[in-house]
């Protein structure tokens, strides 16, 4: 499968040079005849920088960052779910032409290496916002890990081997984790969901900003230090809100909540692993349900952009409620047209999590 997507990029993205190549010569031979007639701004959108960014998070720290200095634009589109997009060859067009490449990284947008490798742009600033970053592992076993984690007698003992002896037989579940694993490097991509370790990626995105832009460096470094200063009060307003909560454990569709968990020292239980669209295995689905009853858990996270099916399933099985925990990897049209962004989102996740840590 991977060589036939790495093919079918390839050829796109020859087809879209020659396309391009045909279309400069038309394009000279219309600016030939409408030039004179049209005016031109103080300011030409030529002078400001051409950046793409992966997805909606990278968006955000970007604008904020570049300000009016560059024209910044998402690939994956509003309201998609990032993991499985894979480019257009008109994504990679406006690639091509960028000044700048703003992607996650740490296995986040698999397609990355395959469309990089096939550019010609020599002058490309790239910048991977999670380089630097210390990176947790994760796979579709988090949630066993944390349940035998809180007990020790010979019955959970034998459940851990009942339920690796399931998994093996379910070949085709356990292939799909596989894959999800390996487009991910076994690495959790999500550290966007700590405000403290977004203060990272924005440094990132402004160093590379800065090499594509010298000149407006001052400028770059202005913006980011009063986007950082919104983040930090996030951070210490997480820190408050959840260091005298009656829990710390909580349970989420999928395991996207890792870093944000590190961070303020909470526990993770994820229903699916570090894909949204991985369906859980049934040994996961029994292991979910078990700890939620052991712990009486009375909120089942679910999250905006996928199907919110099985976490509905767990909360009718066990008593409790949904409720929605957003990872943040775009925003649906709803939320655009409530004019939402990064940080109100986040404070709507820490009042969801305030309500389930105290139940």
């Amino acid at each position: 499968m991977k060589f036939n997507k790495s093919s079918a990029l390839a050829l796109l993205f020859s087809l879209t040079l020659i396309v391009a190549g045909c279309g400069q010569n038309q394009a000279a031979s219309d600016s030939s005849t409408s030039s004179a007639n049209t005016p031109v701004p103080a300011e030409t959108e030529e002078a400001k920088l051409n950046v793409e960014v992966s997805f909606y998070p990278m968006y955000e720290f970007t604008k904020n960052v570049a300000g009016d200095l560059a024209n910044v634009h998402t690939l994956v589109p509003a309201g998609m779910e990032p993991h499985d997009w894979e480019p257009t060859p008109q994504d990679m067009a406006s690639i091509e032409k960028a000044d700048v490449l703003v992607y996650n990284g740490a296995g986040m947008e698999s397609w990355i290496d395959q469309v990089t490798d096939s550019l010609t742009n020599a002058k490309l600033i790239q910048v991977e916002a999670s380089h630097g970053i210390e990176l947790l592992e994760g796979s579709e076993e988090d949630v066993h890990e944390h349940e035998h984690a809180d007990t020790t007698d010979t019955h959970d003992q034998t459940d851990e081997a009942t339920t690796e002896e399931h998994d093996h037989d379910h070949d085709a579940e356990a292939e799909e984790a596989h894959t999800h694993d390996h487009d991910h490097g076994g690495l959790d991509p999500h550290v966007w969901l700590s405000p403290a370790l977004a203060v990272k990626e924005v440094r990132n995105i402004e160093a590379g900003l800065t090499q594509a832009a010298p000149e407006h460096a001052e400028q770059f470094k202005q913006n980011a230090d009063a986007y950082i200063a919104k983040l930090e009060a996030l951070n210490q307003n997480f820190k408050a809100t959840v260091a005298d909560s009656k829990r710390k454990d909580f349970i989420t569709q999928h395991a996207a909540f890792g870093y944000l968990a590190q961070e303020y020292g909470l526990q993770q239980i994820p229903i699916a692993g570090l894909s949204p669209e991985q369906e859980p295995s049934a040994a996961q689905m029994a292991s979910v349900i078990n700890f939620a009853k052991e712990h009486q858990v009375k909120t089942i996270f679910f999250e905006t952009l996928v199907s919110s099916k099985v976490s509905e399933t767990i909360a009718s099985e066990v008593g409790a409620k949904t409720a929605v925990l957003n990872p943040i990897e775009g925003l649906t049209e709803e939320e655009i047209a409530a004019g939402m962004d990064y940080i109100g989102v986040m404070r709507q996740n820490l009042e969801a999590l305030k309500l389930a840590l105290n139940e």
